[in-house]
């Protein structure tokens, strides 16, 4: 590699030897002063790598991940050389155990047990030892749901003596709020509302109150839902003086967005139980249409149709004094901002009266045709939903919905893309058929027939799905017979170039337009039977069932 000319190899010195034994070579590096060799520290973790197979007193098998929590209860120590603490301490342990990981009846006894000497073991030693096991990260659901059983169970027998831990409780109980599984949300409501019980309210809002203006949104969110849990157990006249401070907070946004947040959990919480503080609740959020941050004059419109949705079809003079700013708002804002403004007009024109009603969806129509091109996908959603509302409601006139909103609706609409995100697809299907509500089959269905025939097959499936339900809403009297041919040509095209094992959409599509004709079939019925029987030789064993 090197090159011949400019060097020179030199001769190794006299006493060099070079090492050639490889286990030499692996057992020490020649540095000037020696290596000594590196052994890693023995650290006494808790870790049990030689647990025996039964533990002493029928305490049942421990998990690996439960050694570091119950590994005390493998030294064969005996228990009268324990200090009382001690053993209240081993005793919890045991119970603990028998309910995580025991059979039926030993977690029947140890549950009895730990809720009948709640206030023999006390409030300190229960959670300490029941609050960690609740944060461990392998926790599967049932065993979850045990340990949540058994906080319900000790709360009701604690009662005031919780009080020094109902922060720390909160810490491990408020992610439930916002979990995934539905009887993880309900369980995690029902603890936060016994605690709040037990508590009392002062209690609560002190150990609160530092994270409503926390400035991790997670912590404001979940805060958020567990005062609306707080509202609910104790009732909301007694959280509105609270309320009303913490929006009108002058300190930070956070505090104001987290207090009309409350508000909102509180109307999705309790529904129809807001209607009687329903005008306090508006009072208390309406000066957060103008506030200066953009995110609480989200929050504060996401709120209103949060009430509005909860209070219908009743309380409109509660939303007098807001109407005008939300109104102004449509004019001046975009994009998420307007998003808001739009839901909450959206919930709560179905409220008014049918005059005022038809008046105002002729204004709010004017922004929602403009937003029909909106390229956001959150935006088309509230569109979609603030159009079917509009739509629906009393006083909007059949000609207004043909000649101002169908041409621009069905042009933007109704196109491939919708198809392809689920949530949008539903949406449109639902507000299309209200539309058909109002202005009849032959309007609708006229113009979608042809789509029948599109090459895309999930576009297709959505048309069909459409037809299915205004024909099965309104019948077929008002489809001529042009109409009719280019309906039933169009589902034999798209039942034959179905390709998707779902075919209940194509089929139930079929069923509902053949028996809203009824005997105007007939003339059809060759071109029927024939694409029946090509689908009956067909290879695939699902699509000759379907065709049967």
């Amino acid at each position: 590699m090197l090159p011949l000319e400019g060097y020179k190899i030199l001769e190794p010195p006299a006493n060099y030897q070079p090492i050639r034994t490889p286990a030499r070579k692996l057992l020490a590096t020649p540095t000037p002063l020696g290596t000594p060799l590196y052994n890693i520290p023995e650290e006494n973790r808790g870790q049990q790598f030689d647990v025996p197979k039964e533990l002493p007193g029928g305490l049942p098998l421990m998990k690996p991940e439960d050694y570091q929590y119950f590994g005390t209860l493998l030294n064969e120590e005996e228990e009268e050389q324990l200090s009382p603490e001690e053993q209240k301490e081993r005793k919890i342990m045991k119970l603990l155990l028998k309910v995580k990981n025991g059979t039926p009846p030993q977690r029947k006894t140890a549950l009895r047990q730990l809720t009948d000497k709640a206030r023999e073991f006390g409030a300190g030693p229960l959670f300490n030892k029941i609050l960690p096991l609740l944060m461990q990260p392998t926790l599967e659901d049932q065993e979850r749901h045990l340990l949540v059983k058994v906080i319900d169970r000790v709360l009701y027998k604690l009662d005031e003596l919780v009080r020094p831990f109902v922060h720390k409780i909160l810490v491990v109980i408020e992610p439930l709020l916002i979990d995934e599984d539905y009887y993880a949300r309900v369980e995690g409501r029902e603890i936060i509302s016994n605690l709040s019980k037990a508590a009392g309210l002062a209690t609560m809002i002190a150990a609160m109150r530092p994270d409503i203006d926390n400035i991790d949104e997670y912590v404001r969110n979940t805060t958020a839902r567990a005062f609306s849990v707080v509202a609910s157990a104790l009732g909301i006249p007694a959280l509105l003086p609270f309320l009303k401070a913490v929006c009108q907070s002058k300190k930070s946004w956070q505090a104001r967005h987290t207090g009309i947040k409350i508000v909102q959990q509180i109307a999705i919480l309790m529904g129809c139980a807001v209607l009687p503080h329903l005008k306090s609740l508006v009072e208390i959020i309406e000066h957060g249409l103008n506030d200066e941050n953009q995110k609480v004059r989200t929050i504060t419109a996401l709120s209103l149709a949060a009430l509005a949705e909860s209070a219908a079809p009743y309380g409109i003079e509660s939303f007098d004094s807001v109407l005008k700013p939300l109104w102004k708002g449509i004019r001046s804002h975009r994009g998420k901002v307007l998003a808001a403004f739009l839901k909450a007009i959206g919930f709560i024109i179905p409220l008014m009266d049918a005059l005022y009603a038809s008046y105002y969806t002729k204004e709010v129509m004017q922004v929602l045709i403009r937003e029909f091109q909106s390229p956001d996908e959150e935006m088309k959603k509230i569109v979609l939903k603030v159009v079917k509302q509009c739509v629906s409601t009393e006083g909007v006139e059949a000609d207004y919905i043909r000649n101002d909103i169908l041409p621009e609706f069905f042009r933007h609409f109704w196109v491939r893309r919708m198809a392809l995100d689920r949530r949008n697809y539903k949406q449109l299907v639902e507000t299309t058929v209200e539309m058909a509500n109002k202005v009849g089959v032959a309007d609708i269905v006229g113009r979608i027939v042809e789509d029948l025939k599109d090459e895309s097959e999930p576009y297709r499936r959505m048309v069909m799905e459409t037809i299915e339900k205004v024909v099965a809403n309104l019948g077929a009297s008002d489809i001529d017979a042009r109409l009719e041919e280019l309906l039933i040509d169009g589902i034999l095209y798209a039942f034959q170039e179905q390709t998707s094992d779902d075919a209940n959409v194509m089929l139930n599509g079929f069923g509902a337009v053949v028996n809203a004709l009824g005997q105007r079939v007939k003339p059809y019925l060759p071109q029927i039977c024939g694409t029946i029987k090509w689908r009956l030789n067909n290879k695939s064993a699902k699509v000759r069932q379907q065709a049967a």
